[in-house]
């Protein structure tokens, strides 16, 4: 049985977004943009401060950095 979304703020996505790799390449206004060089894979996080992230927008963001929702949560 795969875990459900889990209730996170972007902070937390940035996070494992680095552990994978990515840094921030810009930021407009709240959305942040990070690539990873070495397959030039992009995700966008938007940046609400203290804010948990909507579910399908997390899952968007999940499927973005090539991961799995379990695989997302054990990265946390």
């Amino acid at each position: 049985m795969s875990p459900g979304i889990p209730a996170v703020t972007a902070k937390e996505v940035v996070s494992v977004a680095a552990n994978l790799g990515f840094r921030l390449d810009r930021q407009k206004g709240s959305h942040a943009v990070f690539v990873r060089g070495r397959d030039k894979l992009r995700v966008v996080i938007p940046m609400h401060a203290g804010k948990t992230l909507k579910p399908k927008t997390l899952a968007g963001i999940i499927r973005d950095l090539g991961l799995t929702v379990e695989e997302f949560v054990e990265l946390l």
